[in-house]
C-alpha cells in the first residue's frame, strides 16, 4: 500500500490553516477537549485509553512516552490522574498549542514539550491521537501519502511500540464531513503488519467513528 499521489500535500499551507483552525476553536472553548475539536471530554479519554493499550503489555506502566501530536497535553493530564509511570515528551508543530501545554504543565518534572522534529528522540512508546483526521481542503490521495508517511515516523522513534487513531471508513455516510479523513481499516493494518511487525493489532470495539492501531515491537 504505497498510494502514488498526483500531488503532495503542502505541508506549510496546512499547518498555517490547521494553525487557524484552531485559534478558533481555543478561543471559544480554551485548551480543553473542545478546544481540539474533540466532541467531549469523554470521547477524548476513550481515545487515551485505547491508545495507552500500547504500554501495558504485562501491566507495565513504565518508561518513556512521545505523544505526537500533543495540542495542550490532554493525554499528560489523564496519565497523572491514572499514575502512569511514563516520563512525557510532547511534540507539536503549533506553537499556540505548545505555548497552552507549557502554562498548564508548567509543574510538571516529568514532562516536556518540543516543537522541533530536530529535537525529537526515540521513545519506549509514541502514541498519535487525532493526527490523521482534520485533512481540512487536502486530497485524499496526498493526504493518504501523509499519513503513512507520519507512520513510518512514528515507527522510527519508538523503541518498545507505537499507536494511532484513525477516522473509519465504515462511519455513517451521513455523518461524515469533506474537510475530515476516513480510512479504510483493514488496509492500513495490513500496511503496520507489513512494515513494521508481525505484532499489530487492530481495534475497532469501541463506541466512536474511529479505529486505533497498535504495533508492539
Amino acid at each position: 500500500m504505497t498510494a502514488s499521489s498526483t500531488r503532495e500535500l503542502d505541508r506549510e499551507r496546512y499547518f498555517a490553516a490547521l494553525d487557524h483552525h484552531f485559534e478558533r476553536t481555543l478561543g471559544e472553548h480554551g485548551p480543553s477537549a473542545r478546544g481540539v475539536d474533540w466532541s467531549s471530554a469523554e470521547a477524548q479519554e476513550r481515545r487515551f485509553r485505547e491508545l495507552l493499550r500500547v504500554c501495558e503489555d504485562g501491566g507495565e506502566r513504565r518508561g518513556t512516552l512521545l505523544d505526537y501530536g500533543c495540542g495542550y497535553g490532554g493525554l499528560l493530564g489523564y496519565m497523572r490522574a491514572r499514575e502512569y509511570g511514563l516520563d512525557y515528551t510532547g511534540f507539536d508543530v503549533s506553537e499556540r498549542m505548545l505555548a497552552h501545554a507549557r502554562e498548564l504543565w508548567a509543574d510538571a518534572a516529568d514532562a516536556r514539550f518540543i516543537g522541533s522534529e530536530q529535537e525529537l528522540e526515540a521513545a519506549d512508546y509514541v502514541v498519535a491521537s487525532g493526527l490523521f483526521g482534520l485533512k481540512l481542503d487536502s486530497a485524499d490521495e496526498a493526504w493518504l501519502d501523509y499519513a503513512l508517511d507520519t507512520i513510518g515516523a512514528l515507527d522510527r522513534l519508538a523503541r518498545r511500540g507505537f499507536a494511532f487513531n484513525m477516522l473509519t471508513s465504515y462511519s455513517d455516510p451521513e455523518r461524515t464531513r469533506a474537510d475530515l479523513y476516513y480510512a479504510d481499516p483493514g488496509s492500513i493494518f495490513d500496511f503496520c503488519k507489513r512494515r513494521f511487525s508481525r505484532n499489530v493489532a487492530l481495534l475497532h470495539d469501541y463506541d466512536l467513528y474511529e479505529f486505533t492501531v497498535i504495533v508492539r515491537k
